[in-house]
C-alpha cells in the first residue's frame, strides 16, 4: 500500500481532472456559476471559473492548481483514514468542501452542517472504514443522480468507479 500523501492524492485527482475546458454548458466554466451568465473563463486542472472567478484560468499551471488544492481542500480533510481521505478530497474538489463534509455526516448519521467537529469524528470512529466508504459513495452517487440529465453523467460514473478502486488500494 502506497502512503497517501498530498502528492499522491493530487496525481490521482489529475486523473479525474485535466487541461483547459471551455464547455459553455458546464456551469463551472462561467464566473457566475450559471451557463451564459458572466464570463466564460473555463476550467483547468479542475479549478473552475465559478469557484475562482478572479483567476486567470487559461494560464493556470499544474503547480498553481496544486497550491490551491493543498490550501483550500487537502488541509480541510487531513487526518482522516487514507481510504476516506482521498474520497473526501476528490469530492471537495468536485462539489465543494462543505458538500463533501455533508456527504460524510449523512453517511455517519449526524447533523449535516458542513463542519467536521467532535460529533462527526466520534461517529466516524464507530463505523467500519469499508462500510463508511460505501455509505459515503452512496451519498455522492445520489447527489449526482439528483442533477438533471447532463452530458457529464458518464464521466461522473467513471470517476466514482476509479475512486472506489483507489479506496481498495488505500485500505
Amino acid at each position: 500500500m502506497q502512503e497517501l500523501t498530498f502528492d499522491v492524492a493530487f496525481d490521482r485527482l489529475m486523473g479525474n481532472e485535466g487541461g483547459l475546458t471551455m464547455n459553455p454548458n458546464d456551469r463551472g466554466n462561467w464566473t457566475s456559476g450559471k451557463p451564459g451568465v458572466g464570463q466564460l473563463k473555463g476550467s483547468k486542472w479542475g479549478i473552475s471559473a465559478a469557484s475562482y472567478p478572479d483567476l486567470d484560468i487559461k494560464n493556470l499551471t499544474r503547480a498553481d492548481a496544486a497550491d490551491i488544492y493543498k490550501r483550500d481542500f487537502w488541509q480541510q480533510t487531513e487526518g482522516l483514514h487514507p481510504s476516506l481521505l482521498f474520497q473526501m478530497f476528490d469530492a471537495a474538489v468536485n462539489h465543494g468542501i462543505q458538500t463533501s463534509i455533508k456527504f460524510l455526516q449523512r453517511a455517519v448519521q449526524v447533523p449535516a452542517d458542513g463542519k467536521i467537529g467532535p460529533m462527526t469524528l466520534g461517529a466516524i470512529g464507530k463505523v467500519f472504514v469499508a462500510d463508511l466508504l460505501m455509505l459515503y459513495m452512496a451519498e455522492r452517487l445520489e447527489f449526482w443522480a439528483a442533477i438533471p440529465g447532463t452530458e457529464f453523467d458518464d464521466g461522473w460514473m467513471r470517476r466514482a468507479a476509479t475512486n472506489l478502486r483507489f479506496a481498495a488500494q488505500d485500505d
